[in-house]
This record gives structure tokens, C-alpha cells and sequence, in this order.
């Protein structure tokens, strides 16, 4: 028998990086029409690490409101789920652990399956919460998207990073069972240890994505979900803002639903206005459009919303969660429009340069050039060994 604990996401922040580089900055650098940017891939803007940023400085930035306002002591594991790792051995949540200051009895570890990594930790999570109720989860999905300059992917790049409190008795959602899965092993997004940008295949990834889209919605319908009428928002993995819209439109219609754009909009629009300035954020994405939805829409306090998790390769998860009455009282809507809106523009030459940056790989003293001024940065690469500090 199922425990009748509630358990889900207690408390949400987000963070985001120093910069952001414009689509119109973009689309003048490779001649481009700007509508196809603002209006085919629904983005209009980037957000552009410094040269001191990285998963680390932004798992961080997210995690450090939450330790803030409840405190360390019910913090007994940190999972730490991204696709773009720094370390094939060291978990990236370790670092955040120190520059938090949490208690050594903690557990941590990360999680990787491309985009999905989050859901997988948000789940894992949960368990951990049913076994042990008085204890609290630290996940954390922090990415940035890379792919190659003047690629077909540029114009997608993202970073960002969000951290979720899961909890007994959650303030903001309680996760429901059951969850639909499907597997399928594609090859539509990869990034082999020897690359720093990932690779894809656009059509195959728009492809596959669709068809995880059918998979855990029947496995969730034979598992014993909600109906599609129950959903007051869809929560999709956004790699770009338009390809939600593909997702839903895809998942009304083969299930004999109307697509009408009144009722698209309704179910959509409110997840995606972060994504669509901030740009993809790999394993993040999904809760960035849970933010935006629970930061945007007017009270839903009572409502189900659905969540649609993709990780490229690929991995996907269906799931639903209620949004818990008097949930407004705790969110964080001031803080992540100053996270957005805090981001210097770049003009495309010095964005260029920020890509084109890596560290020497030869084990020396390389320090970074000051740029953040967020509270943590990525101070230097020394002997191999990446060093952090707190402002």
C-alpha cells in the first residue's frame, strides 16, 4: 500500500549567469531574420556564463536562499543532477556543500541521463523523504548549454541552475504517484568526454522527444494517472520554448484533444516566459518552467500540474504534483526577476570570447579574470584542481 505522506518541493529558487547575449545581437552576426529566433524557436535571449562562473557558482547562487531561510540542520543529502559535469569522478555537489557550509553527515552524490538527470534526482529524493520524514533534499540541477559556434544549436544555448527543497508536507507542490517512463536508445544529443560542446542531430532529437512524449503518457494512463482535462499547466522540458508547444500540440493530438490556441496558450504560456530570455538549461529546464508558472499565474492553490521531464539518448518521465493552498506566501518571485534582469549584455564579439575560453589542460596555475559578481566564483584552475571562493 502506498504511504499517504505527502512529500514533494518545499522551496524553489533559481539562479542565472552574469550575462546574457540578445538574439538580435545573434541574428545580426550570421544575417539571419530575427523572426526566426523570436517567433520559430520562441527565444530572445541567452544567458552567457563569466569567465568565473560555472555549475558550481550557479548550484550554489540557487541553493544558498533555501539554506537561508530553513537552515542546514534537516539536510541529510545533496543530489546534484547536470549534463555539462566538470569532474568524471567528483560529484559537482561537493563543492556546493563546502561553499554552503552544510554539516559533514551529508550524503552526496550526482546524477547524469542528459536533461532527465533532475526528475531522476527529484524522484530519488522522495524515496529518501518516505524512509526517513523528518529529513530534507537538497537537489540541485545546474547546466550550461554549449554547442559550437555558428552550429544550428547556437541559437538554443542557456544556463542556469535550480535548486529544490524536497520535504514532508511541502509549501509549494506535493508530487503525486504515479509516473509514466520510457527508454529508447537514440542518438539525438550526446556529448562525448572529449568535447566541451555537445552534439546533435536537430530533426532526430525533435523525433525522439516526441515519441518519449507517447511513451510515458500510456505508461502513465496504464499506471492509473490523472486525465489530460485534470491539468491546470503543462510543465515540459523546454530545449527551446517552441519545441513545448510541439510536445503538447503532439500529446492533445494523439490523444483526440483540440489544439486550439486558446487552449495551448492556457495550458503553457505561464512555464515558459523564463526559458524564453534565459535559453535551455539542460537538466533545470523543467523546474525553471514550474518557477515561472508558480511566479506568473494567478492562484492555483489546489490545482494539478503536469510534468514532462526529457533527457536526450533518451530518457522521460510523466508525472503530476497539486500545488499546495497558501503556496504564494512562499515563493521568490522578486528574486528571480532580479536574477533575470541583474544580467549584463554583451555585444557578440564579447560573447565569442566567452565561448571560444577553456582551461589549459596542462596542470598549471591558470586564475580567472574577476568578472561575476554573484557571491561565488571560480577563482582559478591549480595543479588540476578547481579552486572556489565566497565574496
Amino acid at each position: 500500500m502506498a504511504s499517504a505522506l505527502a512529500v514533494g518541493i518545499h522551496d524553489l529558487s533559481f539562479a542565472t549567469t552574469e550575462f546574457v547575449l540578445p538574439h538580435t545581437a545573434l541574428a545580426a552576426h550570421n544575417g539571419t531574420d530575427i523572426g526566426k529566433y523570436h517567433l520559430g524557436i520562441g527565444q530572445r535571449s541567452m544567458s552567457v556564463p563569466a569567465a568565473d562562473e560555472d555549475i558550481v557558482t550557479l548550484g550554489a547562487a540557487a541553493a544558498a536562499p533555501l539554506i537561508a531561510r530553513h537552515g542546514s540542520d534537516a539536510v541529510r543529502t545533496v543530489v546534484f543532477a547536470t549534463e555539462s559535469s566538470i569532474d568524471q569522478a567528483k560529484a559537482a555537489g561537493v563543492y556546493v556543500h563546502s561553499l554552503l557550509g552544510l554539516p559533514s553527515a551529508t550524503r552526496v552524490v550526482e546524477l547524469k541521463q542528459a536533461c532527465y538527470g533532475a526528475t531522476a534526482a527529484l524522484q530519488f529524493a522522495i524515496g529518501l523523504v518516505h524512509r526517513d520524514p523528518a529529513q530534507r533534499v537538497l537537489v540541485i540541477a545546474s547546466d550550461v548549454s554549449k554547442y559550437d559556434l555558428d552550429s544550428p544549436g547556437e541559437a538554443t544555448q542557456g544556463a542556469a541552475a535550480v535548486a529544490l527543497l524536497v520535504g514532508a508536507d511541502p509549501a509549494l507542490v506535493r508530487i503525486e504517484e504515479p509516473s509514466g517512463v520510457f527508454t529508447a536508445d537514440v542518438m539525438d544529443f550526446w556529448r562525448p568526454n572529449y568535447r566541451e560542446a555537445a552534439l546533435v542531430d536537430g530533426q532526430e532529437s525533435i523525433t525522439a522527444y516526441l515519441q518519449a512524449v507517447e511513451g510515458t503518457w500510456k505508461d502513465y494512463v496504464e499506471q492509473g494517472g490523472r486525465k489530460l482535462d485534470e491539468f491546470a499547466a503543462f510543465c515540459y522540458h523546454q530545449p527551446f520554448t517552441k519545441m513545448a508547444y510541439k510536445a503538447h500540440r503532439h500529446l492533445l493530438n494523439s490523444n483526440g484533444h483540440d489544439t486550439d490556441e486558446a487552449r495551448v496558450a492556457r495550458d503553457l504560456a505561464l512555464t515558459t516566459a523564463y526559458n524564453t530570455v534565459v535559453g535551455n538549461s539542460y537538466t533545470a529546464s523543467v523546474y525553471l518552467g514550474l518557477a515561472s508558472l508558480l511566479d506568473h499565474a494567478d492562484d492555483l492553490s489546489g490545482r494539478a500540474v503536469a510534468f514532462l521531464s526529457y533527457g536526450s539518448g533518451s530518457v522521460a518521465e510523466f508525472f503530476a504534483g497539486t500545488v499546495v493552498p497558501g503556496y504564494r506566501a512562499h515563493l521568490r518571485t522578486q528574486e528571480h526577476r532580479e536574477a533575470i534582469d541583474r544580467r549584463e549584455t554583451l555585444d557578440y564579439a564579447r560573447y565569442r570570447a566567452l565561448h571560444r575560453r577553456s582551461f589549459p589542460t596542462d596542470g598549471g596555475d591558470h586564475p580567472t579574470p574577476a568578472q561575476t559578481t554573484g557571491r561565488y566564483r571560480l577563482a582559478a584552475l591549480r595543479g588540476h584542481k578547481r579552486i572556489y571562493e565566497t565574496r
